[in-house]
C-alpha cells in the first residue's frame, strides 16, 4: 500500500506563487524511484484534469498546455517527495490539487488519469482577483 499526502496549498491572489509537496510512504521504498508521479486537479463542477507529470529520474516532464511555462513539476526520490511550483497563479488554477503515482514502471511520462493507481487526498488552491 502506497500513501502520497498533500501540503502547501492556500489562498494566494493573483500573480501569486505558491508550491504543493507530495511525500510518500508506506510501501514506496522499493517503487518510488522507479515510478511517475503527477499533479491533477480537480475545480468545483469539474472533470479532474492532468496538470503536471515526471518521469522515474526527472529527465522527461510533460504539462498541460494551460500551466506550461508557469508551473514546475521536480522529485527528490531521496526524499520520496514530488513538488509543484505554481507562479502566475490565475484565479481559473482555483482547485483541489492531487499527486497520483503511476501504474506502470516510470521511464515516461503518463497523462490519462487511468495511468494513475494511488492518488493523495487533495490540498486546496485559492486564488482570488
Amino acid at each position: 500500500q502506497v500513501e502520497l499526502v498533500e501540503s502547501g496549498g492556500g489562498l494566494v491572489q493573483a500573480g501569486g506563487s505558491l508550491r504543493l509537496s507530495c511525500a510518500a510512504s508506506g510501501r514506496t521504498l522499493n517503487v518510488f524511484n522507479v515510478i511517475t508521479l503527477g499533479w491533477f486537479r480537480q475545480a468545483p463542477g469539474k472533470e479532474r484534469e492532468f496538470v503536471a507529470s515526471i518521469n522515474w529520474n526527472s529527465a522527461s516532464t510533460s504539462y498541460a498546455d494551460s500551466v506550461k511555462d508557469r508551473f514546475t513539476i521536480s522529485r527528490d526520490n531521496a526524499k520520496n517527495t514530488v513538488y509543484l511550483e505554481m507562479t502566475s497563479l490565475k484565479p481559473e488554477d482555483t482547485a483541489v490539487y492531487f499527486c497520483a503515482k503511476s501504474r506502470l514502471y516510470g521511464r515516461v511520462t503518463y497523462r490519462a488519469i487511468e495511468d494513475f493507481d494511488y492518488w493523495g487526498q487533495g490540498t486546496q488552491v485559492t486564488v482570488s482577483s
